[in-house]
């Protein structure tokens, strides 16, 4: 068999019998031979292992799933288990936009996050949108950035468990944002991460000039860093993940080996290889095949 049909649950004790046998019809009536289920976690996540048409076996199963708050992917078997991790932070590895929650302290939030909503969507340039944004900041002190940190920021459930299941088998870890450093270092070693690269506020005298530091880390930036750190490991793209949410991931989530969009928007959804939208992070584990008594927790 060349690929999976896999079917997560967002929590344990949640997948049945019925929904395996369905998705597994669902697969063999649009001329797929289907093997046994291999349950990853009983009752959580099952492979479903299959020959046949890739795309075909994906939207029927989808369609049989329906309504259903159940994560239904098709990944191949070869090179399942990736040596180079790719995330994006906000609003993937936290459940935030750091800049909206900056802009909030000067009580700019709505208007600053409906930049940042179109920004995401791919609705206008990423670049130009940052700048847009950051000239806002303009005058706010930059100890705000550890209260917002403390207060606003929280951590996307699995993250953790992720990054220190991959680490352990191997991995290397790459949190790779469009925001900023000031917040991808303390979230870069809080959840364990070899490296963060992001963009840089600039400040002077404790307070923020509304100026960010060019070159901005959009989307080339980061499908870039791909491509980089995929030539110094030697790696094929097959070896790769990349994990977002918005329009300017799109680059780094379609170059990858396994491209997955967590909790996408449209934009990103349909380039990417796989979709999140229902269980934590730690389903991308289960995407690579992993085993729910593999995962280090660490969350």
């Amino acid at each position: 068999m060349s690929h999976v049909l896999s079917l997560i649950a967002p929590e344990a004790k949640a997948l049945s019998i019925d929904q395996i046998d369905r998705a597994r019809r669902a697969a063999e009536s649009v001329g797929a031979a289907c093997a046994a289920p291999v349950w990853l976690s009983p009752q959580e996540a099952c492979d479903i292992p299959f020959e046949g048409p890739i795309e075909a076996v994906a939207e029927a199963a989808r369609q049989e799933r329906g309504a259903e708050p159940l994560d239904v992917n098709v990944v191949p078997l070869a090179t399942r288990r990736k040596t180079l991790l790719l995330a994006d932070m906000d609003s993937t590895l936290i459940g935030q936009e750091c800049i909206d929650e900056l802009a909030a302290e000067l009580g700019l939030r709505d208007s600053v996050a409906a930049i940042t909503e179109r920004a995401m969507r791919g609705e206008i340039a990423f670049e130009p949108a940052l700048r847009a944004r950051v000239a806002l900041l303009k005058g706010l002190p930059v100890a705000t950035v550890e209260r917002v940190l403390e207060t606003r920021v929280t951590l996307t459930p699995g993250a953790a468990t992720l990054v220190a299941t991959m680490r352990q088998a191997g991995a290397h870890t790459a949190l790779v944002s469009g925001g900023f450093t000031l917040f991808t270092g303390a979230i870069a070693e809080q959840l364990g991460f070899h490296e963060d690269r992001a963009n840089r506020l600039l400040h002077e005298d404790g307070v923020f000039t509304g100026e960010v530091a060019e070159p901005i880390l959009g989307r080339e930036a980061k499908e870039d860093t791909l491509e980089a750190l995929s030539t110094s490991m030697s790696l094929e793209p097959q070896a790769t993940l990349a994990i977002g949410d918005g329009a300017n991931d799109s680059g780094m989530v379609k170059r990858a080996g396994l491209g997955v969009a967590y909790r996408g928007k449209p934009a990103l959804r349909d380039i990417a290889d796989a979709i999140i939208d229902h269980a934590d992070l730690s389903a991308v584990l289960f995407l690579q095949g992993f085993r729910r008594d593999e995962f280090v927790t660490a969350d």
